[in-house]
């Protein structure tokens, strides 16, 4: 008879059960702020970048292109997608998504160098067949603006809920609530947690309130037990936990992808090396 009473969870890289990221868009001038202060406290963020905004210096204090390169390039963060010019999807053909997005991420990668895989949706606009694009286009994950309040992952990448803005009123109870419970003090719902943060950062500029983002880090940042990640990484080690290669009777797992990932099972941490078969204990 075969055994199946073996619980087996994902935890992140080092065995850490929790991890933070943040998402920011547009692409403005308080970015630079930003990033200061993202460095300051070792934390990861993704820059959701439009390609054919920047004339448009007036709407929000766009970076000019200059400057958008000067500090993306070198600024160490994620850059993904947010649309060439920040259309409504969901509110033109299919023709124009397509050219939307081809656009937007021919500019980034061939300005940038670099492969961009990920998106968010301008004004958290999306439905099904616009996700059915963005998979044949090579999308990997696109964040929405749907509030979950919670520390879930996501069921769906091309659908990814935040926990909250950082407007949100409940944001300090979220951070601290984060901080102060783990899923390894559960007994059964051992899920691992992520917490995950959106705004636009010339908020803090209108309403003069950069304290936000500084509280929000000096409750979340610098902590052992939690892994500061790009939405693209988290996305990526997810997807590659989703790719083990379990035996029949879930006693060995081969790990076929190009990182190591770790498991919880039956409360005991394992790592499972890149291209390696591992047997658990009985």
């Amino acid at each position: 008879m075969l055994d199946m009473q073996h619980e087996t969870f994902l935890r992140f890289p080092e065995g850490k059960a929790k991890a933070f990221t943040l998402s920011y868009d547009d692409g403005v001038e308080a970015d630079k702020k930003l990033i200061g202060i993202l460095d300051n406290y070792d934390v990861k963020c993704t820059f959701n970048l439009n390609s054919g905004m920047f004339p448009d210096k007036g709407l929000h204090d766009r970076m000019s292109e200059e400057d958008s390169y000067a500090l993306f390039s070198r600024c160490g963060q994620e850059i993904a997608l947010h649309g060439h010019r920040h259309l409504y999807l969901t509110k033109v053909s299919s023709v124009q998504v397509v050219q939307e997005i081809v656009a937007n991420r021919e500019y980034l990668e061939s300005k940038y160098n670099r492969l961009v895989c990920g998106m968010a949706y301008a004004y958290g606009a999306t439905d099904d067949g616009i996700c059915n694009i963005l998979r044949g286009l090579g999308v990997h994950y696109a964040r929405t603006t749907v509030s979950t309040g919670n520390f879930s992952l996501p069921q769906d990448f091309l659908r990814w809920d935040p926990t909250c803005h950082h407007t949100d009123r409940s944001l300090s109870e979220i951070a601290r609530r984060f901080v102060d419970t783990s899923p390894l003090d559960e007994r059964k719902a051992r899920e691992s947690y992520l917490f995950y943060v959106w705004g636009h950062s010339y908020e803090f500029d209108d309403n003069e309130n950069w304290h936000v983002m500084t509280d929000l880090l000096d409750t979340v940042a610098h902590r052992d037990d939690v892994w500061y990640a790009t939405n693209g990484e988290i996305c990526d080690y997810v997807n590659a936990f989703g790719m083990l290669q379990w035996g029949i009777t879930d006693q060995l797992v081969f790990n076929p992808t190009h990182t190591d990932i770790w498991v919880e099972r039956d409360k005991k941490l394992y790592r499972l090396p890149s291209g390696r078969t591992v047997y658990f204990e009985v």
